[in-house]
């Protein structure tokens, strides 16, 4: 059976601490601790994304989390459709890592057109043991 949670967020900066803690209260009331310090990293870097360049002046974004026996899919809705691209920062650059982590700590990502318009930047994790009833 899935399990759905989704929260909307406010475009300013204290959303990312705020997107942390609700995926973590989720994944601790669906049973899932075995990889809820991979998630709450790439919640981090999907919600810093969605921030600085994903939400149109005056919108907010939505972290949606679904769980099945198998997966946890990880969504960061935001407004504007520019697709992001990971890209290999220079030992220099003080940003430009998120995708290349999410990449790594993630068994799959993706970015995908959402309707009516923005996009829907999802991340997929394998569970080692599934939901607790």
């Amino acid at each position: 059976m899935t399990k759905t949670t989704q929260r909307f967020f406010e475009a300013r900066p204290e959303s990312v601490g705020q997107a942390r803690s609700f995926a973590s209260e989720a994944l601790t009331d669906w049973g899932l601790p075995d990889r809820a310090e991979d998630i709450r990293l790439c919640v981090s870097e999907l919600v810093t994304n969605a921030l600085v360049h994903g939400t149109a002046p005056g919108r907010g974004f939505l972290v949606k989390l679904d769980v099945d026996n198998e997966v946890v899919r990880l969504e960061v809705h935001a407004s504007r459709s520019q697709h992001p691209q990971a890209r290999q920062a220079a030992s220099t650059d003080t940003s430009g890592r998120g995708l290349v982590l999410v990449n790594a700590l993630a068994d799959g990502w993706g970015v995908r057109d959402r309707t009516p318009f923005g996009k829907v930047v999802w991340s997929c994790f394998k569970t080692a043991g599934g939901t607790t009833p």
